[in-house]
C-alpha cells in the first residue's frame, strides 16, 4: 500500500470517528518518513484536548488493527491545525471571520487584514494603510483560485 492509499485510509477512518462530533472535521492527514502520521482535526468553535486525545486513543487501535503499516511501524499524533498550518478548508475561513490573516497570492504578493467574509469563491479582507488622521481602511476582494496560502496572524 503506498502512502496515498494509506493517507486515504486513516481519513477514512477519522471521518467515521468524528461522526459523533459534527462541528469537528477533519482537515489534513500527512506521513512523514518513518511512519510519523499527523493528523489535523479542527471544530467550528475549536476543539478540545480532551477529544484530541480521545480520537488519538481510538485511531491508534484502529489503524494497528488494521494493518496499515507493517509490524505496527508507525507514530501518531492527533492534533488542532497550529497558527503556522496555512488554512486548506472553508470551515475553517468561516471559523476565522474577523481575525487578522495573511493571504500570499499564487503571483507571490503578500495581503495582510482582517478576514470580514468568506463566500464559496472568494475572501473580502480589510487593509489598513497608513496611521494616526491618514489612516484608511480598503476592502479587498481575493478569488480562492488566486490564493496560494492563508495564515493567521497573532496581533499583540
Amino acid at each position: 500500500m503506498n502512502t496515498d492509499q494509506q493517507i486515504q485510509a486513516i481519513g477514512q477512518k477519522v471521518n467515521v470517528l468524528i461522526l459523533t462530533d459534527p462541528e469537528n472535521f477533519l482537515v489534513e492527514v500527512k506521513i512523514s518518513p518513518g511512519n510519523n502520521v499527523k493528523v489535523f482535526v479542527d471544530g467550528d468553535k475549536g476543539v478540545s484536548i480532551d477529544k484530541l486525545v480521545q480520537y488519538n486513543r481510538k485511531l491508534y487501535k484502529d489503524i494497528e488493527e488494521s494493518s496499515l503499516f507493517p509490524n505496527g511501524d508507525f507514530s501518531l499524533e492527533v492534533s488542532s491545525p497550529g497558527l503556522d498550518e496555512p488554512l486548506k478548508l472553508y470551515r475553517q475561513y468561516l471559523k476565522n471571520i474577523g481575525r487578522p490573516v495573511e493571504v500570499i497570492l499564487k503571483d507571490g504578493a503578500k495581503k495582510e487584514g482582517k478576514l470580514l467574509e468568506a463566500t464559496d469563491d472568494h475572501l473580502l479582507i480589510e487593509e489598513q494603510k497608513g496611521q494616526g488622521k491618514k489612516k484608511e481602511l480598503l476592502q479587498q476582494t481575493i478569488s480562492f483560485d488566486d490564493i496560494k496560502t492563508t495564515k493567521i496572524q497573532i496581533k499583540f
